[in-house]
């Protein structure tokens, strides 16, 4: 008998719920990350509602594809998840640094005042390439079915579009020795919004959570006892 088999008539209403909390945590998070922005770097709130938009796609791209990925639901399992997606970006930045040589400097691109969409261009076989092979990796460790590739795909695909554009064109900026500091703010601010994004939602999942960990917990000493 599967591990998961006293929750499975609960996996399609768990997962619809996941996209709804996943959408209002993606949110929050969002909010949180404006402030942050606003306190440590520069006022960004003329923005808040597209972040606030996009972090509710991307959250619920997350949430969604977690639903699917796993019946049994947990702290646990929804930590390392997202904890995944987090050290993919951390690897597409050094990729990225690695791949490509500077082509603009720091205060070229701060001075513009615009998305530096030439330079999201000029990385983009990066980005589709890195996007792709992150899907891959997360279906190898946590897919059951050839077809969540295709959610995997599409949630990386929203994470990367949304949030990793500025990763992946890293390399192509120059940055001096003394302003290494804004790559650290970068993917601090990369850390600060999934966690807050993770904290909310298990607020919000709470009690899925603590039935599914009761349920492994009750599973494993079973086939311990049978044992």
């Amino acid at each position: 008998m599967s591990d998961d088999h006293p929750v499975k008539s609960n996996h399609a209403s768990s997962t619809r719920s996941y996209l709804w909390s996943g959408a209002a945590a993606g949110a929050v998070s969002a909010f949180v990350f404006t402030i942050i922005h606003d306190l440590f770097i520069s006022d960004i709130w003329f923005s808040v509602l597209f972040m606030m938009i996009a972090g509710a796609v991307c959250g619920l791209g997350l949430g969604w594809s977690y639903g699917l990925l796993f019946e049994v639901p947990s702290t646990k399992s929804w930590v390392r998840y997202n904890l995944l997606y987090v050290a993919m970006f951390g690897l597409l930045g050094a990729a990225s640094v690695l791949v490509y040589e500077p082509v603009t400097t720091m205060a070229a691109v701060v001075a513009a005042n615009a998305p530096p969409n030439e330079l999201f261009a000029q990385a983009m076989p990066l980005t589709l390439g890195f996007t792709v092979a992150m899907a891959l990796l997360v279906s190898v460790l946590y897919g059951r079915s050839w077809w969540h590739f295709g959610a995997i795909l599409l949630t990386c695909t929203l994470l990367v579009l949304l949030l990793g554009l500025n990763v992946s064109a890293i390399g192509l900026v120059y940055i001096p020795s003394g302003s290494v500091y804004v790559i650290a703010e970068l993917f601090g601010l990369i850390v600060a919004l999934n966690v807050v994004y993770v904290a909310v939602f298990i607020g919000f999942e709470r009690k899925r959570f603590i039935r599914g960990t009761v349920t492994t917990a009750s599973s494993s000493d079973s086939i311990h006892h049978a044992v």
